[in-house]
């Protein structure tokens, strides 16, 4: 018997804080089999993460997001693989509804974001200044 992401759904949590995401932490974090996650990269051209130098995918956060989307998609909304690559193919790579990811975040992670966008800027400021 076969637990797939249909019968064992997931509550949404915040996603670790990361650059790069290996096929078995994207598979934990999402709740979709490492299986699911290649079939899905035949399907979705969108879906394409790097390899490192060891052969193993490494997923972005916007993938991970991505993956996110489309199972939600799939899932939830009940949409067929054609369905997502056509609803993609409007949108271009963007995610559907990114409010909603950044909604669910919690209220530190906003902050922490928010205070590492305002040191970026300054720092960029400061670059921009001695160049």
């Amino acid at each position: 018997m076969h637990n797939h992401a249909v019968d064992n759904p997931r509550p949404a949590l915040p996603l670790p804080d990361k650059l790069f995401y290996k096929i078995g932490e994207v598979s934990r974090i999402t709740g979709i089999e490492s299986y699911v996650l290649r079939y899905w990269e035949t399907e979705f051209p969108f879906l394409k993460p790097r390899k490192n130098k060891s052969g193993q995918r490494v997923y972005t956060k916007k993938e991970l997001e991505l993956i996110l989307q489309v199972k939600k998609m799939l899932y939830q909304e009940r949409y067929t693989i054609e369905g997502v690559r056509k609803r993609f193919g409007e949108t271009g790579t963007k995610l559907v509804d990114v409010r909603t990811i950044s909604e669910n975040k919690p209220k530190a992670s906003r902050q922490r974001e928010d205070a590492i966008g305002l040191v970026r800027k300054k720092l960029q400021d400061i670059l921009s200044q001695i160049q």
